[in-house]
C-alpha cells in the first residue's frame, strides 16, 4: 500500500478546494459585502440572521459588564502565565539536544496536525470552543453597544469553527474599557467552558469508575521478552514483585533496579482478561541498557489507576501536590493516558450509576468531556497572548495606550496610540520569536 496515499488524498481534496474557491472569486460570489468573503485562506460564509439574538442575550447589560470585567482580569492572569512559560521553556531549550526538541507541530493546537490531539474529539472541542468564543464576543459587543455586522461559518477545506463580525470602526472608537471588554470576553468564554466541562467529566469519573487492583497499569510488554512470555499484557496491573507492593512507576523502578539478570522473582498481578489476580515466577533478562541489572520488559504507566482517577476527578488533590497534579492533568495526552481507551481502560471497571453501560460510549463520552475542557483551556489561554490579531494582542494596546496616558500625561491621544501601537507590534514580534525560538534553537545548538 502506498504510505503516502493519505497525503495525496489530503492534497488533491485542497486543490479541489482552491479550484472551487479560485472560480467563485472570479465570478464575482466572493468579496468584502458577499455573502462570501476571505479571511486568510478561509472562506467566510456570512448571515446577518441571528443578531437580533445578540441582542436578546445582550440585553443584560450589568450582567455583561461584570463578567467581562472577570474575562479582563483573567486575561491578564493567561497572558502574563503564557509569557512567564515561554520565556522558561526559551531557557530550557538551550539545555536539550535536537532529539529532545519539540516538532513544529506541537507548536500547533489543530487537531490532525498535533500528534498529541487526536482529530476526531479535537474537531468537536475546537469547533464547541471557537463557536462559544465568538457567541461571547458578540454578545457582548451588543452588551457595550458596539454593532455586530454579521455572523457565520469560518471553512477551509472543513468547517472549523465560527465568527461575529464585528464593527470595527465602532469597536475603535468605543471607550477602551468597553471594547477591552468585548475582547476579554472570548477568553473568559473558553474559561467558563473548561470549567463546566471539567466539573461535570469530574463528577462522573468520581462515582462511576473503579480500579481493577491497586498497582502499576502496564502500558506496554516488549515481545519474546520474561514479561510476555509470563502472559504479562498492556492493561494489566503490577501488584507485587518479591513481595514489594507496587504503588507507584517509582516503586516499580526501585524494586527492578535492584535486581539482576537470570534472577528468578515473584510478580502478582491483575489480569484484565480474565479479572483475576495470579502470581508466577519470572526468570529476568540481562537488562538492554543498564549492565547488571534484570529486564521484566514492560513499561508501566505513569500514573497508577488509583493516580490516574484522582487526576480526572480533582488534580489539585493529588498526593504529588496541586502544582503536579495539575499539570498531570495536562499532559495526560503525553503520557499516553487519554484518551482513555483500549488497555487503559482496562485498568479500570464501571460501577455506580454507569455500572450496567456500554465501556465502549461511557468512556468516548468521557473522553470528549476530557477534550472540551482541555481544548477551550489552550484557545483560552493561546487567545490571552499578546500578539496581533488574537484578543490579547487587542487587550495588550490597550492596556499600553493606558499606562501610557497616566504616565505621559502631556502626550495627546493621538500620540498615545501611536505608542500603543509600536507596543503591540514589538510584542507581537517577541512573542512570535520565543515560540519559534523552542523548535528552532536546540537544533542549531
Amino acid at each position: 500500500m502506498n504510505p503516502y496515499f493519505g497525503y495525496e488524498i489530503a492534497g488533491l481534496v485542497v486543490a479541489a478546494y482552491i479550484v472551487i474557491v479560485y472560480a467563485l472569486y472570479l465570478g464575482g460570489y466572493i468579496g468584502p459585502d458577499r455573502t462570501f468573503s476571505f479571511f486568510g485562506p478561509a472562506l467566510m460564509i456570512k448571515t446577518t440572521r441571528g443578531r437580533s439574538a445578540l441582542d436578546r442575550w445582550g440585553r443584560f447589560r450589568r450582567f455583561w459588564a461584570v463578567a467581562a470585567d472577570v474575562g479582563i482580569f483573567l486575561s491578564i492572569i493567561a497572558m502574563a502565565a503564557i509569557v512567564v512559560l515561554l520565556l522558561l521553556g526559551a531557557v530550557v531549550s538551550l539545555r536539550i539536544s535536537p532529539s529532545q526538541a519539540p516538532s513544529p507541530q506541537e507548536a500547533l493546537g489543530l487537531p490532525g496536525i498535533n500528534p498529541i490531539i487526536p482529530i476526531g474529539y479535537g474537531i468537536v472541542a475546537l469547533v464547541v470552543g471557537i463557536v462559544v468564543h465568538e457567541l461571547w464576543h458578540g454578545i457582548v459587543a451588543r452588551s457595550q453597544k458596539i454593532g455586530v455586522k454579521s455572523l457565520g461559518i469560518l471553512w477551509c477545506v472543513v468547517p472549523v469553527g465560527a465568527f461575529v463580525e464585528q464593527n470595527e470602526e465602532e469597536m475603535m472608537a468605543a471607550p477602551r474599557r468597553r471594547r477591552d471588554r468585548v475582547a476579554a470576553a472570548g477568553v473568559l468564554a473558553n474559561f467558563v467552558l473548561t470549567v463546566i466541562f471539567f466539573a461535570v467529566l469530574s463528577l462522573i469519573i468520581a462515582g462511576s469508575i473503579a480500579p481493577n487492583a491497586n498497582g502499576v497499569g502496564v502500558a506496554y510488554v516488549q515481545s519474546n521478552s520474561p514479561a510476555a512470555n509470563a502472559s504479562i499484557a498492556s492493561g494489566d496491573i503490577i501488584t507485587v514483585i518479591n513481595g514489594t507492593e507496587i504503588t507507584s512507576a517509582s516503586t516499580f523502578e526501585s524494586v527492578m533496579s535492584k535486581t539482576v539478570p537470570n534472577e528468578t522473582v515473584n510478580v502478582s498481578f491483575y489480569v484484565a482478561s480474565t479479572g483475576t489476580t495470579v502470581t508466577v515466577p519470572v526468570k529476568l533478562a540481562p537488562s538492554p541498557t543498564v549492565a547488571g541489572r534484570g529486564f521484566l520488559g514492560v513499561a508501566p504507566a505513569a500514573l497508577t489507576p488509583a493516580e490516574l482517577k484522582q487526576t480526572l476527578v480533582w488534580p489539585l488533590g493529588s498526593s504529588f501536590g496541586p502544582a503536579t497534579g495539575a499539570v498531570d492533568w495536562i499532559v495526560l495526552p503525553l503520557a499516553g493516558l487519554e484518551p482513555v481507551s483500549g488497555s487503559t481502560a482496562g485498568y479500570f471497571h464501571l460501577t455506580g450509576p454507569f455500572a450496567h453501560a456500554d465501556p465502549t460510549w461511557f468512556w468516548i463520552g468521557v473522553n470528549l468531556l476530557y477534550w472540551l475542557a482541555w481544548m477551550n483551556l489552550l484557545l483560552g489561554i493561546s487567545n490571552a497572548l499578546p500578539l496581533f490579531p488574537l484578543d490579547g494582542g487587542l487587550l495588550f494596546r490597550d492596556y499600553a495606550a493606558t499606562l501610557a496616558s497616566r504616565v505621559k500625561r502631556g502626550w495627546s491621544e493621538a500620540r498615545v496610540e501611536a505608542f500603543a501601537g509600536r507596543a503591540v507590534a514589538v510584542s507581537s514580534v517577541l512573542v512570535l520569536i520565543l515560540l519559534a525560538w523552542q523548535f528552532v534553537v536546540p537544533r542549531l545548538l
